[in-house]
């Protein structure tokens, strides 16, 4: 599964230190293998060249719920 910019994902990277909080995708880079990687802000920081596989997509049903 591929994301796209201003989509709400959970980052799942144990060696993170945003490890399990939720971010917006704010950059989508390929590298010269044809992969994508993501840059991901959050409400402190950002991380980036994050893999697609330590992404999870966020239903915009949980996202509203988690703003309120």
């Amino acid at each position: 599964m591929s994301f796209d910019e201003d989509d709400t994902v959970v980052l799942h990277d144990e060696h993170s230190e945003y490890d399990g909080e939720t971010g917006t995708i704010t950059q989508v880079m390929e590298s010269m293998f044809g992969d994508a990687n993501y840059t991901i802000s959050f409400e402190d920081g950002q991380e980036s060249g994050v893999p697609e596989d330590s992404l999870e997509l966020v239903d915009d049903d949980e996202a509203e719920d988690d703003e309120e």
